[in-house]
């Protein structure tokens, strides 16, 4: 590893954490995760002894005061993202937390003052920002390969109707749109590279939690539109369809891309109904690895912060839009 590696400290023991991003980053150039905290010692100590981690912490305080650690991986439930990222932030740390980085817009634009008071690097870890097939992806509908732009469209599911899960706690930030519709949101905007004008929304809400299991998004562009169904209450799936006046850009598994074979995406032009005349395959990577090793190569001073939050503070407007356009029944502004 470079001299200057970061080195991490993660809070909490979150599934995303010990089977997803901590496994990643721990195969990157520039990211060095040392220690995990959790409110349960046992917890923690089981964590950092699977994963190899030097040190465990009974309390996210003690880890935030550890003067060896240059950053902080925030996995947190939700309505814990804004809060520990500011005490992160205030203990020198940078902070990378997990999306939705905020319960609203008005939550998240508080992290502006906290991140320009501290002069620490703050980020939503949307990991498709970086992912080479979103890029790619980006890039050819730039460089005209569909022709004019038209619509984005795209399916995010899965199913879990455990009441316990804090997936399901309306209070925890739970529900289908801030967990997974966000992703719909944000490539979307990625791919138009602009905000909408207005967003129209209808949400069906479980009767036991309260939480949205069904949305359907129309985000309107304009010109362009992009439409999207996000679900935790339906068979898994995850697709995305890029159209454009002469051809088609398909997203083959967009957000839980796999780390262990090559990305695909698939063009046509139309002319075999649906059938790709071309189909583009990524290098294997691992998008968290990818995520972490950037964000340390930013907090050194190497290379721009790959995704800025103003851009965390855009995507969460949205989101708070398409609520407001579901209980109004009418198009919302951002």
């Amino acid at each position: 590893m470079p001299r200057n590696t970061v080195r991490w400290g993660v809070l909490g023991v979150a599934r995303i954490a010990t089977q997803k991003v901590i496994p990643a980053m721990q195969q990157g150039e520039w990211s060095q995760v040392v220690a995990i905290a959790s409110r349960d010692r046992a917890k923690a100590e089981n964590a950092a002894a699977s994963l190899g981690l030097a040190r465990a912490y009974d309390s996210y305080e003690a880890l935030l005061e550890d003067s060896e650690i240059d950053a902080i991986y925030n996995p947190l439930p939700n309505h814990l993202h804004v809060p520990w990222t500011k005490r992160a932030a205030e203990a020198g740390k940078h902070v990378l937390c997990e999306k939705p980085i905020a319960m609203n817009a008005a939550e998240a634009r508080t992290l502006l003052g906290v991140r320009d008071r501290t002069g620490v690097h703050i980020q939503e870890a949307f990991m498709v920002r970086v992912n080479p097939q979103w890029i790619r992806a980006v890039d050819e509908v730039k460089k005209g390969r569909i022709g004019d732009l038209r619509a984005v469209t795209g399916i995010f599911s899965y199913f879990n109707d455990d009441p316990a899960n804090i997936r399901n706690k309306p209070e925890y930030g739970g529900g289908g749109l801030m967990d997974i519709g966000c992703y719909l949101i944000n490539t979307a905007r990625m791919i138009f590279g602009r905000e909408p004008h207005r967003v129209a929304a209808t949400v069906e809400r479980d009767p036991r939690s309260g939480t949205d299991i069904v949305t359907s998004l129309a985000l309107d562009f304009a010109p362009g539109q992009a439409t999207g169904v996000c679900s935790t209450q339906m068979v898994p799936s995850q697709r995305v369809n890029v159209f454009g006046t002469r051809g088609r850009i398909e997203v083959e598994i967009p957000f839980n891309a796999p780390p262990d074979r090559p990305n695909r995406l698939f063009v046509d032009d139309g002319s075999t109904l649906g059938q790709p005349q071309e189909i583009i395959e990524l290098p294997v990577c691992n998008q968290y690895t990818v995520q972490g090793d950037l964000f340390s190569q930013a907090v050194r001073g190497l290379i721009p912060l790959p995704y800025p939050l103003e851009d965390s503070i855009l995507n969460m407007k949205v989101i708070d839009a398409a609520f407001r356009a579901a209980d109004s029944g009418r198009w919302e502004a951002p």
